[in-house]
């Protein structure tokens, strides 16, 4: 069975923010995730890491102004400063808080720029990013995502990433595979996840329609886990969907869906 992390800005919505690292901890989870750190000096969140012994998975670059709708900005050339401050903002908390892997959103495709312009604007700014991130030991990960949850979200396919990521041409540059979002957006999940299993750094599930639980939908996730497992796959498998009636009440799918042997 995979290692599951327990993302903070979905799950356990039910106390405070610094309350869901205890939270999850006692669910068993031994690792998590969240969105945006920024709210909050990051010893504070460092404190309840390791007060509670759990590994940050990743976390995502500064994105805009979340409020107004905006998702990130790598790909608008005319905000490349405000982005490239954002990595040295994200990078100044992955030093306290230990993350490993830094999400970069591509951002809505800018209505002032060509698509050509915005891919090229992406480029250097991952490129950018990756030399940053390099002396920390950080890699930098981009995830499709699917254009009916962000509308006119510039990157929404996988082979799409792959060959950014191809002609961003730094080795610490990886995929974020998000199986809700590739599952909406292009089918052929096992069939992706195989071919492209060397560059992906971390792995998303929640389940289609909905946005809920892996196993409440149509995806075939006892099958998806078994293939991470047969393949070998060490990362961390974030737990980034929206429950159904409550947090503990719907984390009963992580024993549903494991072989005996590795029910949780």
């Amino acid at each position: 069975m995979p290692k599951f992390a327990a993302n903070l800005s979905m799950l356990f919505t039910e106390v405070d923010f610094l309350e869901r690292f205890g939270a999850a901890r006692s669910a068993g989870f031994e690792a998590v995730e969240f969105l945006f750190p920024y709210a909050y000096p990051a010893e504070q969140i460092a404190e309840r890491l390791r007060r509670h012994g759990l590994t940050l998975a990743l976390h995502n670059m500064p994105p805009g102004d979340w409020a107004r709708g905006e998702r990130g900005m790598a790909c608008d050339p005319l905000r490349v400063d405000e982005f490239r401050a954002g990595v040295r903002l994200a990078l100044d908390y992955a030093a306290v808080l230990g993350a490993a892997r830094l999400h970069c959103m591509a951002g809505i495709a800018p209505p002032h720029a060509t698509p050509q312009q915005a891919r090229a604007c992406f480029v250097d700014n991952l490129r950018y990013a990756a030399d940053a991130c390099l002396a920390q030991g950080v890699s930098v990960l981009i995830e499709p995502i699917n254009h009916y949850d962000i509308p006119g979200y510039f990157l929404t396919r996988s082979a799409q990433a792959v060959a950014i990521i191809a002609d961003c041409a730094r080795a610490n540059i990886g995929l974020q595979y998000d199986v809700y979002h590739m599952q909406r957006m292009e089918g052929e999940l096992s069939n992706t996840i195989r071919a492209h299993l060397a560059l992906i750094g971390h792995i998303q599930v929640a389940d289609t329609p909905g946005r809920h639980e892996p196993g409440s939908g149509e995806i075939n996730y006892r099958y998806l886990f078994a293939l991470l497992d047969e393949l070998g796959y060490a990362g961390w498998v974030g737990c980034e969907y929206l429950p159904r009636a409550g947090t503990l009440a719907g984390l009963g799918w992580r024993a549903a869906l494991a072989p005996p042997q590795a029910a949780m």
